[in-house]
C-alpha cells in the first residue's frame, strides 16, 4: 500500500550569533513552505539554526530549556497541521549547552527529542557543548523514524542502532562545510543503502566567519538514490517519498535477517 510523504527541506543562511535574525529567517521560510499549493507533511531544517556557530557566546546566546524554540514551533505546528523535525539548536539546561533536535505531531505536541551524542573537535564543539546521551527515535505517520545530527553519520553503528529498532527514515539536519561535499554525499547514501531506509538531510548554506556552507540538502531512497538534491543557494527543497518503498527493498536483499551480530558485536 503506497504510503507517500511530502518533505520541505528549508536550506536557509544562518546569522551566526544573532538568534532574532534566524528566527524571522525560518519564520519566512516555513511560511513559504506550507503556502504551496501541495502543503508538505514535514518540514525539516538546518543544525544550530537559532544561533549558529557562535560557541563562545553560546551559554548568553543558547535558548534556555528550548523555551522559546518549542513555543515557536508547536504554534507553527499545530496551526498548519504539519510535522516539523526543528532542524537543531543551541539550547542551554542548567549550565550546560546542548546541540538538540525538537520533533513535533501535526498537533504541535514535542514528540521527541535528540541532544547530539558526537561532537566535533575540528570545531571545537567538545569545549562548548555537552555530549547527548540517548537514542533519538520517533513515528511520523505510523512509521518509525530516527535523528541524528551533522557528525553522527560518520558513525554507522548509530544509524544501524536506529534501523534495528524501526527506523524507516532518518532526519540528519546539518552545518557540514566545503570542502567535504564528497564526504556528505557518500556517507548519508552509504547509510541509506546499508540500513535500507530513507536519509532525509538539511543542510545550511551561507559563510560564517572563515567557514563557507555547501547547503546540497539531499533526499535519498532506500536504494540509495537521490530523489532530490538542492544547490548551494538558499531554498526549500520539495520531496515526495513512498515509505512502502522501504519493505519491498528490505524484502527483495534481506540484509537484517542475514545479519551475524554473535561474530561481529562480540
Amino acid at each position: 500500500m503506497s504510503n507517500p510523504l511530502r518533505l520541505a527541506l528549508l536550506q536557509m543562511n544562518i546569522e551566526a550569533g544573532n538568534p532574532e535574525a534566524n528566527f524571522k529567517k525560518l519564520a519566512s521560510m516555513l511560511e513559504e513552505a506550507v503556502n504551496q499549493t501541495d502543503k508538505p507533511d514535514v518540514i525539516m531544517f538546518p543544525e544550530m539554526w537559532n544561533t549558529g556557530y557562535a560557541l563562545t557566546e553560546i551559554q548568553t546566546l543558547a535558548d534556555h530549556e528550548g523555551t522559546r524554540t518549542k513555543a515557536f514551533l508547536a504554534e507553527f505546528s499545530q496551526k498548519h497541521q504539519v510535522h516539523i523535525i526543528g532542524g537543531s539548536i543551541a539550547e542551554r539546561k542548567e549550565d550546560k549547552v546542548l546541540n538538540t533536535i525538537y520533533a513535533f505531531d501535526r498537533g504541535g505536541n514535542v514528540v521527541a527529542d535528540y541532544s547530539k551524542i558526537h561532537l566535533f573537535r575540528l570545531m571545537d564543539e567538545e569545549k562548548y557543548l555537552e555530549a547527548g546521551d540517548k537514542l533519538g527515535k520517533l513515528e511520523i505517520e505510523g512509521a518509525g523514524a530516527g535523528m541524528m545530527i551533522c557528525y553522527d553519520i560518520r558513525f554507522p553503528e548509530l544509524a544501524r542502532k536506529l534501523a534495528l529498532e524501526g527506523a524507516k527514515l532518518l532526519f540528519v539536519p546539518a552545518e557540514w562545510p566545503h570542502p567535504r561535499l564528497h564526504h556528505w554525499r557518500t556517507l548519508l547514501t552509504a547509510r541509506a543503502i546499508e540500513n535500507q531506509m530513507f536519509v532525509i538531510a538539511c543542510n545550511r548554506m551561507g559563510t560564517s566567519g572563515d567557514t563557507q556552507f555547501f547547503g546540497h540538502s539531499l533526499v535519498i531512497d532506500p536504494w540509495g538514490e537521490t530523489i532530490a538534491e538542492a544547490g548551494e543557494e538558499e531554498t526549500i527543497l520539495y520531496a515526495t517519498i513512498d515509505l512502502s518503498l522501504v519493505d519491498e527493498v528490505r524484502t527483495r536483499i534481506p540484509v537484517f535477517e542475514d545479519r551475524r551480530p554473535s561474530i561481529y558485536e562480540g
